[in-house]
């Protein structure tokens, strides 16, 4: 085992391809991952973090890597950010104005993905398709663009009173799902719902698209082994995380010894070796 690179964790970055490739952010190096499938990999936690905002050191994690201050302070750890239709730039109190503009005054898609099954989603039209990497979705399909986050939140909220918004990601985890047909479900949506979406759009001054023409994204994992059950594995309760890998999906690195989910841990100090 050679130690390949030492300082904080990021989100793995990914590119689609057949299958997805993966690179691990440590500090300021980027670990190509695809390569070391079946080779042992080991993640040694000093306990340290530091805020991915400030880089202030911190004794706790709030929103995936920011300190207190951040979390109470940045707009994109506001709770809009996961509940979208709460966004209250319109209402002038937005914490950081310019950052609202930039980030969620912009084109929006609502989607569906299987990934534990069918669910709905929203994500920057920007943020495709590393939205649905990052969910470990095997299938996804644009269905509607909105001018901006709220309305993607509100058109969502709709949209899931048929259907879950989340990934039981230990279903994820154990497998592929059965493929399903994306675009049927599109078009039965459009014809449920598309009469109240116009009307939400009119009433929000903003505008929606129906992708009519999108076709559906296949996406396939780095992945030699599935686990039968899932354990997950949490570097506060055990420093070192080692074991062989096995797959990438999603955030998750999946090893012999069970699963990680990188992102939650990102801004902790820690020392990967590699076979």
């Amino acid at each position: 085992m050679q130690q390949a690179a030492n300082g904080t964790l990021k989100k793995m970055i990914s590119r689609l391809e057949a299958p997805v490739r993966y690179a691990l952010p440590v500090g300021e190096q980027e670990l190509p991952l695809n390569e070391q499938l079946g080779k042992t990999i080991r993640l040694e936690f000093s306990g340290a973090i530091f805020c991915t905002h400030c880089g202030r050191k911190t004794k706790k994690s709030f929103n995936q890597g920011y300190c207190f201050p951040c979390f109470k302070r940045l707009a994109q750890c506001d709770s809009c950010i996961m509940s979208p239709e709460k966004c209250h730039f319109s209402q002038g109190t937005c914490r950081e104005p310019a950052w609202g503009e930039a980030n969620c005054m912009i084109p929006h898609y609502v989607y569906l993905a299987n990934s534990s099954g069918l669910k709905v989603g929203i994500t920057r039209t920007t943020q495709v398709p590393t939205r649905w990497i990052d969910q470990g979705a095997s299938q996804a399909l644009p269905i509607y663009e909105v001018s901006t986050r709220r309305f993607s939140g509100l058109a969502e909220d709709l949209l899931r009173t048929l259907m879950t918004d989340r990934t039981n990601w230990r279903v994820m985890l154990k497998g592929t799902p059965e493929p399903l047909d994306l675009a049927q479900h599109r078009d039965q949506l459009q014809s449920q719902f598309a009469a109240q979406l116009q009307s939400v759009a009119e009433a929000e001054n903003n505008e929606i698209r129906f992708e009519a023409d999108a076709e559906t994204v296949e996406l396939q994992y780095p992945v030699l082994q599935y686990p039968l059950k899932v354990t997950s594995l949490n570097p506060e309760k055990n420093p070192v995380v080692s074991g062989t890998l096995l797959g990438i999906k999603g955030q998750y690195l999946i090893l012999d010894t069970g699963c990680i989910n990188i992102r939650k841990f990102t801004a902790y100090e820690v020392s990967v070796s590699m076979e």
